[in-house]
C-alpha cells in the first residue's frame, strides 16, 4: 500500500512540475502535438482495437454487465471519432490567457481577469478507453497536466493509447509527464490520488454511480462531478407529433448506457391518448420495456406499473418509466423533484411554454424540440468532453476547455502607489 501511495504521488509531482513547464507552450506548440496524435491513433489503430480486444475478452470472462460492456467497446468508428475529437479541440480558440472585464480606475490602474488552467486534473474512470484521448487532449490544450487512472477493464487499450500520447508531446517538445497514466489497478490508487490535495488541484470521475459516491465521500480534493442521469423528455399540449414520436424515440433507444439517455417520459394529459399508442409501438419493436403510472396502463395495455422508485431510477437499460401529467407545471415539479439535474427536454410548438421550461427546470442541459442525447461535449461543439457536471459551482454540463480554466485578477499600472 505503502509502495503504492508513493508511486501515486511520484506521478503527480511529476505532472505538477509538467503543469509549470506548459505555461511557456504556445497555442501552435499544443495544436501540434493534438493533431499529431490523431495521426498516430489513426496510424495505429490495430493495436489500440488488439488492445481493447484484450480487456473485451477479460471483461466478458469476469461477468462485466452488458451497459459497461458497451462503453469500453472500440470500433474503427469510435476511434474515428477521437481522432475527429482532438482535431476539434485543435481547432479552438485556445482559452489560455484571454482577458476580459478590463477596466480604468481613476488613479490609471487597469484591472481586469485573465483565464488560468486549474493546474493538475485528476482523472478517474471507468470502461470507457477514449476517455483517455478526450481527457490528454483537453487538459493539454488548456493548459493543465493531468493524472489518469482508468479502469482496470479498459487496462490495455489505455496503455496503447498512453504511449501514443507520450509519443506526440516528445515530438512536439512539451513535457511528458504532461499526462500521466497510472500503470496499476490497485484499487489504493485512487485512493492516493483522492488524499494529494498538494499535488492535484481537482478531481473529475468519470464512471458508475458507486464510484462517484466513493470519490464525493473520500476526497480531499475538490471534485467535478454528476452522479446519476435520469433525464426527462416532457411531450407537452402544444407538441407537434411526429417530433414528439421522433425525439422520444431517440433519447431512449440511441443508446442505453449513457448518462443523456431519456429514463422517464412525461405527457400532457390531453395528447397521451394520440401519441403514446404509436410510440409504443416502436419501443416494442426495439424490445424496451414499458412502466407506466395508472394513466399511462389504461391506454397501453400489458404494460407494468411504475411505482415511486421508478421515478428515481436510472436503468441504463432499455427500460422506461412512463407518466401521464395535468399540465406543464405538473411535468417541471416531477423533474426537479426526481430528476438528477443533468439534462431534461420539452417538445412544444409554444413559445411561451418553452420558455417557462427553460426557466423553471433546474438542470445542467435543458432542451426545446430536441434529443436529450445531445447533451455531450462534442455535440455542443467542445471538441470533445471531460465529464459532465450538475454541481453550480466551479463549471456546469459538459466540461470542455473553459470548464477546465479559472480567472485570475491582472493589474496593468504604470508606477502607481497607494496613499
Amino acid at each position: 500500500m505503502q509502495e503504492i501511495h508513493a508511486y501515486v504521488r511520484q506521478s503527480a509531482a511529476a505532472a505538477k512540475q509538467a503543469f509549470y513547464a506548459l505555461a511557456g507552450a504556445t497555442t501552435a506548440q499544443k495544436n501540434a502535438a493534438l493533431l499529431r496524435l490523431a495521426e498516430l491513433i489513426d496510424q495505429h489503430q490495430a493495436d489500440i482495437l488488439a488492445a481493447n480486444a484484450e480487456d473485451m475478452q477479460q471483461a466478458a470472462a469476469k461477468g462485466l454487465e452488458a451497459a459497461l460492456l458497451e462503453r469500453l467497446a472500440l470500433t474503427e468508428k469510435t476511434i474515428a471519432g477521437m481522432c475527429e475529437g482532438l482535431r476539434q479541440v485543435a481547432a479552438l480558440p485556445d482559452p489560455v490567457g484571454e482577458m476580459d472585464e478590463f477596466r480604468i480606475r481613476p488613479n490609471g490602474l487597469q484591472i481586469g481577469k485573465m483565464r488560468v488552467p486549474l493546474g493538475v486534473i485528476g482523472i478517474i474512470y471507468e470502461s470507457r478507453p477514449n476517455v483517455t484521448v478526450d481527457a490528454a487532449a483537453l487538459c493539454l490544450k488548456s493548459g493543465n497536466a493531468c493524472v489518469l487512472r482508468g479502469g482496470s477493464e479498459a487496462f490495455h487499450g489505455n496503455m496503447a493509447i498512453a504511449r501514443l500520447i507520450t509519443r506526440a508531446l516528445d515530438e512536439n517538445g512539451l513535457p511528458t509527464d504532461a499526462v500521466r497514466l497510472i500503470e496499476n489497478t490497485n484499487r489504493e490508487s485512487v485512493g492516493a490520488m483522492l488524499q494529494s490535495p498538494d499535488l492535484i488541484d481537482v478531481i473529475i470521475p468519470r464512471g458508475g454511480k458507486t464510484l462517484v459516491e466513493r470519490i464525493s465521500k473520500e476526497a480531499r480534493v475538490p471534485v467535478i462531478k454528476h452522479l446519476d442521469g435520469i433525464c426527462h423528455v416532457y411531450i407537452d399540449q402544444a407538441a407537434d407529433a411526429q417530433k414528439a414520436v421522433d425525439i422520444a424515440f431517440n433519447a431512449k433507444t440511441s443508446r442505453y448506457g449513457t448518462c443523456n439517455t431519456m429514463e422517464t417520459l412525461l405527457i400532457h394529459e390531453q395528447r397521451a391518448a394520440e401519441i403514446l399508442p404509436p410510440l409504443a409501438e416502436k419501443y416494442a419493436e426495439k424490445g424496451v420495456q414499458l412502466r407506466g403510472c395508472a394513466r399511462t396502463q389504461a391506454i397501453l395495455n400489458n404494460i407494468e406499473p411504475a411505482t415511486e422508485a421508478d421515478w428515481d431510477t436510472e436503468y441504463l437499460a432499455p427500460i422506461l418509466a412512463i407518466k401521464i401529467v395535468d399540465n406543464l407545471a405538473e411535468a417541471i415539479a416531477h423533474i426537479n423533484t426526481h430528476g438528477s439535474h443533468h439534462t431534461d427536454s420539452i417538445v412544444t410548438e409554444s413559445y411561451t411554454d418553452a420558455q417557462i421550461f427553460l426557466r423553471s427546470v433546474d438542470s445542467a442541459s435543458v432542451m426545446v424540440n430536441a434529443s436529450t442525447r445531445f447533451a455531450d461535449g462534442f455535440e455542443f461543439g467542445l471538441g470533445a468532453e471531460i465529464g459532465i457536471s450538475t454541481d453550480k459551482i466551479h463549471v456546469r454540463g459538459p466540461v470542455g476547455l473553459h470548464g477546465l480554466t479559472s480567472q485570475k485578477w491582472v493589474v496593468l499600472g504604470n508606477g502607481q502607489i497607494r496613499i
